[in-house]
């Protein structure tokens, strides 16, 4: 399986609670999609947050974000890592 980084904006102000409850919701259906999100940043001050996975495909990591309520407006490959 291919990895992936997905950004979400307009989260200006998200709390560390905010942002669990949020990849705890990714993490209760990733399942369906054979997703396995594994870790998740954010930024409130820029309203940014970052998540990285392992998926099929980019689609499987949207569906998942969009079925948890929050869609991601970036999802973006990740072929190399050190």
């Amino acid at each position: 399986m291919a990895k992936f980084m997905d950004v979400h904006h307009g989260m200006a102000g998200i709390t560390e609670d905010q942002l669990r409850m949020a990849h705890q919701a990714d993490l209760a259906i990733q399942s369906d999609e054979n997703v396995q999100f594994e870790h998740a940043w954010a930024d409130p001050d820029a309203g940014v947050v970052y998540c990285l996975s392992e998926a099929p495909s980019k689609e499987a990591v949207r569906r998942v974000h969009e079925r948890a309520g929050h869609p991601a407006d970036e999802v973006h490959p990740v072929p190399l890592s050190v």
